[in-house]
């Protein structure tokens, strides 16, 4: 079967307009949805229920992930989410420094038991709130790539969450960069990890602006991922 595509347009926050153009952007799968709902939670929901079997997202915002990852979950059971994110996205309405959604849906995810900490991993992320590393220590989520194999362990597979600003600013086009991150060759390895180590059941992009380069940099991660066809 097919990937296929799941647009994710609203960003769920202040100025996130070219986010949301983004999620516009063309890529050789086809659409199979697009789901444009006017609050969270109920984004959340048609995402479960619009879930293809081999999704590929493109967002928008990173709160697209908490649907995706929703979605794969009802349909696998136990999975592992990998979050790749300059960020931590694990900030809760009372710790936003920002009151942004967008910074919250990694914590949505775990607190709501998508999925188990012990399964999930945070790469890459360089620029973390004080109460974000304070949670990170607390509950001891790995946030190391050699922890992958451990994290991968037993799981019916993954949903790679995948923030674009995760990358070095030189190596992809997006809406809140951050300096020193990693190369989209790295990425692009790491990527091939996991889908080297259990079934990838699904990626989402995320962060981006609409340049014409980045549909050919998505697509590296998708064929990574085993999702380019």
């Amino acid at each position: 079967m097919s990937a296929r595509l799941v647009r994710v347009p609203r960003a769920w926050g202040s100025g996130g307009e070219p986010m949301e153009d983004a999620a516009s952007m063309r890529l050789p799968i086809e659409t199979a949805a697009t789901v444009d709902e006017p609050s969270l939670d109920r984004q959340i929901e048609r995402m479960v229920e619009a879930m293809p079997e081999r999704p590929v997202i493109l967002g928008g915002c990173c709160c697209a992930h908490v649907g995706a990852a929703a979605g794969v979950a009802h349909r696998n059971g136990r999975i592992a989410v990998v979050w790749f994110d300059a960020h931590g996205d694990l900030n809760t309405p009372d710790t936003s420094p920002s009151g942004n959604l967008w910074g919250m849906p990694f914590r949505i995810l775990l607190d709501d038991l998508v999925v188990r900490i012990d399964d999930s991993i945070l790469i890459g992320a360089r620029n973390l709130d004080l109460p974000e590393q304070r949670y990170i220590d607390e509950v001891a989520l790995a946030d190391d790539p050699v922890e992958l194999s451990a994290v991968l362990n037993g799981v019916a597979g993954a949903y790679i969450a995948f923030d674009c600003d995760v990358l070095d600013p030189g190596d992809i086009d997006c809406f809140m960069p951050e300096p020193d991150g990693m190369g989209l060759d790295d990425a692009v390895a790491l990527v091939g990890e996991v889908a080297a180590t259990t079934p990838v059941l699904g990626i989402g992009f995320t962060g981006l602006v609409a340049e014409h380069g980045n549909p050919a940099r998505l697509m590296r991660l998708c064929a990574a991922a085993g999702l380019d066809s």
